[in-house]
């Protein structure tokens, strides 16, 4: 493929994995981040870096000349202030779809979130068309499901939008799951919500990109439509603790803690935060209570039929070539 592409959210855990592989696949890319300087692997021809405030800076040096827009940018956190996340996630999405119908962009792939989903009891074999809560867990959840109607709404015959929404995502560049699971490797011991039995379906990075490629490709046909994306392999949560335990070879214990004392735990500490100075985030929150306690999978079929995706890699396979490229591990 050839063409020029913006990818926002470009230095994070998936934009480094999706902007040197658009660049392998033909296209002349425009990253942008809130970082200031570029990531070192990035100083091949046709990568050019431009940080900036979707919030807030003007736009239109980003997707002039731009056939497609990969908008991966968020701020994704289990806790925060509730203006931070909507001026993220809300504000910076509706600027760039205007800043992208202005320069006549003809396609805007948007990554959302399946944390929507997300509430305390398990939800199996998930479809597009599941109910949704009727209480968002957090302020990221709800500001997403926000900007992703945005996406959904901005449709039209100049610009084609198409919604990802890719479950747990797994790279070299992990912020979330993998930290988390190392520093537990270096305390050796780790809590989880009903013993680690929840299940999750890790996605590696690499399938995400596949699915973006692809959502783009078919962007023409699926208009405003939205799409769920994971791994496809349920495991439950200790399981995948215990996996990456074993690749870094540390030795530790899981230890188990009732699911629904996790969360009554989780709601007084966010009770208690929310009066702090400055909202500290909790060591545990409702939202982290509800993903780690109870099981969430997806059934995969629209993405097989209208994207003619499916994932590639297994968990085992996407936690080794995470760990293997993080420099920490």
């Amino acid at each position: 493929m050839t063409g020029r592409v913006l990818v926002t959210g470009a230095t994070g855990g998936l934009g480094r994995v999706l902007v040197p592989a658009l660049r392998e696949l033909g296209w002349q890319v425009v990253a942008t981040g809130r970082r200031a300087e570029a990531p070192p692997e990035w100083s091949a021809p046709g990568i050019a870096y431009r940080p900036a405030d979707l919030a807030c800076d003007p736009l239109q040096q980003l997707t002039d000349g731009v056939d497609t827009v990969f908008h991966l940018a968020a701020l994704s956190a289990p806790w925060g202030k509730p203006e931070a996340f909507a001026a993220a996630n809300v504000t910076a999405t509706q600027r760039l779809l205007d800043a992208a119908r202005v320069a006549g962009c003809p396609a805007f792939i948007h990554v959302a979130t399946p944390s929507i989903y997300t509430e305390a009891r398990d939800r199996l074999e998930l479809t597009e068309a599941s109910l949704l809560p009727r209480r968002w867990p957090n302020d990221y959840a709800r500001t997403k499901f926000a900007a992703e109607r945005l996406v959904a709404a901005a449709a039209s015959s100049g610009m084609a939008t198409v919604v990802l929404r890719p479950r747990a995502i797994v790279s070299p560049f992990d912020t979330v799951l993998l930290p988390r699971l190392l520093r537990a490797a270096r305390s050796g011991t780790l809590v989880l919500p009903h013993g680690g039995r929840a299940l999750v379906e890790l996605t590696d990075a690499r399938d995400v990109v596949s699915a973006l490629v692809a959502a783009r490709t078919r962007s023409q046909a699926l208009r405003g439509q939205a799409f769920n994306i994971s791994g496809g392999m349920p495991l439950p949560l200790g399981q995948v603790a215990a996996l990456v335990f074993r690749l870094l070879d540390r030795p530790v214990r899981i230890r188990s803690v009732p699911r629904r004392v996790a969360l009554a735990v989780a709601s007084v500490a966010e009770r208690v935060a929310a009066t702090l100075p400055g909202r500290p985030e909790p060591a545990l929150t409702r939202y982290g209570a509800m993903v780690a306690g109870w099981s969430q999978t997806f059934d995969l079929t629209a993405a097989r039929e209208s994207l003619d995706w499916r994932p590639h890699h297994a968990p085992q396979e996407a936690l080794a070539w995470a760990l293997a490229g993080m420099r920490h591990a």
